[in-house]
């Protein structure tokens, strides 16, 4: 019987406080864009580089700073992110432009990289046996918590006290997170310590920037402008020569390319990305048209939001207990088809909608996203063996990261195209804020009927994309993929 980590306990606290605060830092600042946009007078494709560069930050230095802590100790570089991501949330409510903002929010994304490459293994050092199981369980359950009370206190902060203060939250969070961590966190190296790959991070970091920033930007530069094309095939060439560099970096790549020669683990890292490119990536939108289009305060959008996030809390210890006998491959199937098939119903808006037409898909939605959310990293670490769970989970995370910003990149650019084709005398980015206030020279029901009918394509395409990958996940995920370990997947995986 091993003997109890004394400190265990103020490990996971120290974690869990650290691993809310950088989730909630996801969901949160989608209810306060409509405000910020207001007092920084940010364009539509700024307000979505104000989301898209937390998720760039932290899909870009996510495997980099595991690598890091196994090389330097975990408890450092988890101490050091959240220095960081507290000193970068002061610089997000100082900031007094756009740009500024977009920085800060991508140096947060830095940070939150930091602490969530080293929360696992954190936790995984200080517990072990049935108390382990209970610690991964707390951590998934605190992951299912940040989601579900984002939007509402977002809400509340922003209209309560002003936008700036969803950021400055953060402060004494992480003031009190860095103490605990001094004191109480133990310090940690890992055996398998790998060396940095440099090469793979600027070729990763640069190819996505590149892609994102021709999707955001497409529409009002010119798809066929040298600016765009440009970046589109330059960021082809950075992910291609990303690949290359980590084939010949064989066992010391940063992101190790041969995980994905298990089919399972593509399933995984499929379901991961399309849940994150169709429905959270969706969130954007769905918030900009209850705040701008039907008017609703951001503590009542928050509100509004619950039923989703409510739903997808207690579905998601429930399936998580389920997949000790259901097979993983049909939580991702059945909680996929779930979020398409609620994507489908919120395409029912029209011009005269309540917010209550998007009810029905919030609840579905909720629950397919339950459903897949607990099994994504346990079918990542599962199809591994143990030195390699790190980076397994890692590049899960890492998909989902890319997911969120290339979706929400990816919808945008469509729904300013097809804007543009029904009303095309106004600019694409004034069209997509939904705001009727800020478009002039159109009738408002004109422009109501425009932009919820261009939303609705939006919600079927972005439930097309649930529907493939829960296919391709449900598809690729074979048990007989998956590696037995001591003590079994579940003691080995999170259950958020």
């Amino acid at each position: 019987m091993p003997e109890k980590h004394p400190n265990r306990w103020w490990t996971l606290g120290a974690v869990c406080v650290a691993t809310f605060m950088l989730l909630l830092d996801i969901t949160v600042v989608n209810v306060a864009l409509p405000d910020i946009s207001k007092d920084l007078q940010s364009s539509f494709s700024e307000l979505q580089w104000v989301v898209d560069a937390y998720a760039l930050g932290l899909a870009s230095f996510l495997l980099t700073a595991g690598t890091l802590a196994d090389r330097f100790g975990h408890r450092l570089i988890f101490v050091v992110g959240l220095v960081w991501f507290t000193t970068a949330s002061v610089l997000c409510g100082v900031s007094t432009s756009p740009t500024m903002l977009i920085i800060a929010r991508g140096l947060q994304g830095v940070g939150g990289a930091a602490m969530f490459a080293t929360s696992l293994s954190l936790i995984a050092q200080a517990f072990s046996g049935p108390d382990r199981g209970t610690a991964f369980g707390i951590w998934g359950a605190t992951i299912g918590a940040a989601v579900a009370v984002g939007p509402l206190v977002g809400g509340v902060l922003t209209e309560q006290i002003s936008w700036e203060a969803i950021f400055f939250v953060n402060v004494p969070i992480g003031i009190v997170g860095v103490v605990v961590s001094l004191m109480r966190v133990d310090e940690f190296r890992s055996p398998w310590a790998q060396r940095l790959d440099p090469p793979g991070l600027v070729t990763f970091s640069g190819g996505l920037f590149l892609l994102i920033f021709a999707l955001v930007r497409g529409n009002a530069e010119g798809w066929g402008s040298p600016l765009i094309v440009g970046f589109l095939i330059g960021a082809v060439l950075l992910l291609a020569a990303f690949v290359l560099v980590e084939l010949r970096a064989g066992q010391h790549a940063m992101f190790d390319l041969t995980l994905f020669r298990k089919p399972a683990f593509d399933g995984a890292s499929i379901a991961a990305f399309g849940l994150s490119a169709s429905m959270f990536a969706m969130f954007l939108y769905i918030t900009l048209y209850i705040q701008n289009t039907l008017g609703y305060s951001p503590q009542q959008t928050g509100l509004r939001f619950l039923p989703l996030t409510v739903v997808s809390f207690v579905v998601a210890p429930l399936s998580g207990r389920a997949s000790r006998t259901v097979p993983l491959r049909v939580l991702f199937g059945v909680g996929m088809t779930l979020v398409g098939i609620g994507l489908l119903l919120m395409s029912r808006i029209d011009a005269s909608s309540d917010w209550t037409t998007l009810l029905p898909g919030f609840i579905l939605g909720g629950a397919g996203i339950g459903m897949v959310n607990p099994s994504l990293a346990q079918a990542a670490v599962g199809v591994v063996p143990p030195q390699r769970a790190g980076m397994a989970s890692g590049i899960n995370s890492t998909f989902r990261q890319v997911g969120i910003a290339t979706g929400i990149a990816g919808l945008g650019a469509v729904l300013q195209g097809l804007l543009s084709n029904k009303i095309p005398n106004v600019p694409a980015e004034v069209l997509a804020t939904g705001n009727p206030a800020f478009v002039r020279g159109v009738p408002t029901h004109e422009y109501l009927t425009a932009y919820t009918d261009s939303l609705s394509e939006l919600f079927v395409i972005a439930a097309i994309i649930a529907f493939v990958a829960g296919v391709l996940s449900f598809a690729l995920t074979r048990q007989s993929d998956f590696v037995v370990q001591h003590g079994g997947a579940a003691e080995a995986a999170p259950a958020g």
